[in-house]
């Protein structure tokens, strides 16, 4: 009998495909460091196209995507960046926006379907008046689909409001768009509709997409020259990358599309799983109209 494991441990421990591997194994490639290498210019270049953004950039990781994004809008030490208290930037990556780059977090509360109240956020704002004893507010940061949350996805509407409110007091907003393209195919709308109103984004293409490796962030031209910089000063110079965005470009063009087959086989092992937790806690209550109150074995009594 033939025994197929399915490992639902996370998005994250995918595989290349035979035809990934065959697009990596024949990569065109060039030195990245300076700048040559045609596969990473040619899945940049579909990125800021897809996002709707001037320019994008490979980098090894979301957490380094998502790092170096905040370094370059908080780029005067002692900023401050506002963000929840549940998002991964927060919690999972290290601290590394205080401990490298001098960032001091502000959180807001996340609700449960990821997003922060927006006058909860304006009042998080410093006031400029303050900045003698006050870190100065530089950027927002909100998280798409928010990942502690159960992978909700936060409306295009939501995404807009709290833009505004970033221009409103000369903010920058950056996206943590780790499954950004979940996010899409869920909500039915574009990527570039959904960041719109972003000044960076990071995007993951190592997660549901099956690339072994990588992340792109996106934002203007400005934005992404000082971050080719950021990246390097990182330890993120890279040679012969092509190899990998070669796989991540592939992703993008194949694997965008089974993303809804992915949701739908989410949603029929959740039905499955929350019908059999159902059935359990009903055997559960008849055991226990039938057992309450008795003696099990003569020494042992039961209560529920």
């Amino acid at each position: 009998m033939v025994t197929r494991t399915v490992d639902l441990r996370s998005d994250t421990v995918t595989k290349p495909c035979e035809a990934m591997r065959a697009a990596m194994a024949n990569a065109e490639v060039d030195d990245n460091v300076l700048g040559n290498d045609p596969s990473a210019l040619r899945l940049e270049t579909e990125m800021a196209r897809i996002t709707g953004k001037e320019a994008a950039l490979f980098v090894p990781s979301g957490t380094m995507g998502n790092l170096i994004s905040v370094l370059v809008h908080c780029d005067v030490r002692g900023s401050e960046v506002i963000l929840g208290d549940n998002s991964h930037i927060h919690i999972y990556e290290n601290g590394g926006i205080a401990t490298i780059g001098g960032v001091h977090p502000r959180t807001v509360k996340n609700n449960e379907d990821g997003t922060m109240d927006i006058d909860v956020i304006e009042a998080k704002i410093r006031d400029p008046r303050g900045q003698l004893v006050y870190p100065t507010t530089r950027l927002i940061c909100l998280e798409n689909s928010h990942a502690n949350t159960g992978g909700r996805c936060l409306s295009v509407e939501y995404t807009d409001q709290v833009g505004e409110l970033a221009k409103k007091h000369g903010l920058k907003l950056h996206i943590d768009g780790a499954r950004i393209f979940n996010a899409s195919v869920a909500l039915g709308v574009p990527v570039h509709r959904l960041v719109q109103a972003a000044d960076s984004v990071s995007i993951c293409l190592s997660k549901g997409l099956g690339a072994p490796v990588g992340s792109v962030i996106v934002g203007s031209e400005s934005f992404i020259s000082k971050a080719k910089i950021l990246r390097k000063a990182l330890g993120g110079g890279m040679r012969q990358v092509g190899i990998l965005c070669s796989a991540a470009l592939f992703a993008v063009q194949n694997n965008v599309a089974k993303l809804e087959n992915d949701h739908k086989n989410a949603k029929t092992l959740a039905g499955a799983y929350f019908k059999l937790q159902s059935h359990s806690r009903k055997a559960v209550q008849e055991l226990a109209a039938t057992w309450r109150g008795r003696d099990v074995r003569g020494s042992v009594q039961v209560w529920f």
